[in-house]
């Protein structure tokens, strides 16, 4: 949620702003509702306190022997009016509150505008591997070495499903376990959140109003729910309503969760597979910061996914992501992409964010400035640590050898029994 005061008092700065991430906004409508609310805000005040006057001037007229009957009519004439600035307040407030919900996050100065075509990489990680034999693709492999079937799930879920079989499902949980001790190890806490979330939630990650269509939503539920698309989405509400402690922040949190969402993608080249699903593993990783820790936090999260791709001996890229390329709640994000030698292109495996205070705003997540003693929200900070159905794909082809075999990357050995490779069913 954008700060309202911020937008009155900085209103090209945010309309050119929020032009940088494809939306032209003319405030007007809003200035002129925030007017009317202030003015009617004092109006409504001044109102108040003379009624308050005159109830209070009522036992001294009556000890004088006075007739109060004319005061008691004045003061529910007063009421009613009081109830109609109080029905046009609320009126106001909603309006404001519905022009602004939907409006995307700031981006930060620094971030070129538009979209892909202005995304920029920062840095390269390895080479793509030149291999002596003709590679296959990541779903040729998948099938051959028995770890995905495909037809199977087709058949009892429908396309963009898969099962993960025998070696395939040890190779997922493998992954999922090298993430796991990898955030235990640097002080994360290991959050296990549950998959069924209120409407509240989503409005809280910023995933709400904009992105309703793209969750799936439980029929028949009352208040409404929905499955969780992305642990974000539990994490972000974690302390929703509360005010934290500044000595107990950052908090670091991840955790592990299948995530579900409705817009699988298309039957292109680019997105067979597992790289575009309705359902597919991911471990999250999260922060609440201060104003102050925010982009230390950032980069520490930037750091911590490069670090488990680069563990894992794939060649991967880091690019910044130009501001209409960000996600609608974020201020700046920072995507970890992870090669397919197969289809010659990169894929994200990890998307690093800052939120600034956007989400706390929505969430009235707060913290208490230890130096000025001041309330003020926290930055919230997420990064996919990591998401596998892409970080699968990208071993098996990068990992491949002339004999249909894929060599195990030494990080998951220890969780596939000392396995080095994986061989062909016969």
């Amino acid at each position: 949620m954008l700060d309202i005061n911020r937008i009155v008092n900085e209103t090209k700065y945010v309309h050119d702003a929020l032009t940088k991430k494809g939306f032209d906004v003319d405030f007007t409508p809003l200035i002129d509702m925030y007017n009317q609310r202030k003015q009617l805000i004092v109006k409504a005040e001044d109102l108040k306190k003379e009624k308050n006057q005159l109830s209070a001037s009522v036992p001294v007229i009556k000890k004088q022997g006075g007739n109060v009957e004319e005061i008691f009519a004045k003061v529910k004439e007063m009421n009613v009016e009081i109830s109609k600035y109080d029905e046009k307040l609320k009126e106001l407030e909603d309006g404001i509150f519905n022009f602004i919900a939907p409006l995307p996050n700031i981006p930060d100065d620094d971030l070129l505008p538009g979209e892909k075509e202005n995304n920029k990489v920062i840095k390269m990680f390895g080479e793509p591997r030149k291999y002596d034999f003709k590679p296959k693709d990541h779903v040729e492999l998948c099938e051959s070495l028995g770890l995905i079937d495909y037809d199977r799930a087709a058949k009892v879920s429908g396309r963009g499903t898969w099962f993960y079989t025998g070696l395939g499902a040890r190779l997922e949980w493998a992954l999922l376990n090298y993430f796991i001790d990898t955030h235990i190890a640097d002080g994360y806490k290991f959050i296990l959140p549950p998959h069924i979330l209120n409407e509240e939630s989503g409005f809280v990650a910023g995933q709400f109003p904009k992105f309703k269509q793209d969750v799936f939503w439980l029929e028949g539920v009352e208040p409404k729910k929905f499955i969780l698309p992305t642990a974000e989405t539990a994490l972000v509400n974690y302390h929703r309503n509360e005010i934290l402690k500044e000595e107990d922040l950052p908090e670091k949190l991840f955790a592990y969760t299948p995530c579900y969402r409705c817009e699988a993608g298309s039957y292109r080249t680019e997105e067979r597979g597992m790289i575009r699903g309705y359902q597919f593993n991911k471990v999250e990783m999260f922060q609440y910061a201060t104003e102050k820790n925010s982009k230390q936090s950032f980069e520490e999260l930037v750091d911590k996914a490069c670090k488990l791709v680069e563990g894992l001996g794939l060649h991967f890229r880091l690019s910044k992501l130009a501001a209409g390329d960000c996600s609608h709640s974020m201020a700046r994000t920072y995507d970890i992409e992870v090669w397919i030698p197969s289809m010659g292109i990169y894929k994200e495996v990890s998307s690093a964010s800052n939120a600034n205070d956007y989400q706390a705003r929505r969430g009235n997540i707060r913290y208490k400035d230890k130096e000025t003693g001041k309330i003020k929200f926290c930055h919230t900070l997420n990064a996919s640590g990591l998401a596998t159905s892409r970080v699968l794909p990208a071993i098996v082809e990068q990992c491949q050898n002339a004999d249909g075999s894929v060599t195990i990357p030494e990080a998951l050995r220890k969780y596939m029994g000392g396995m080095e490779k994986i061989y062909p069913v016969k």
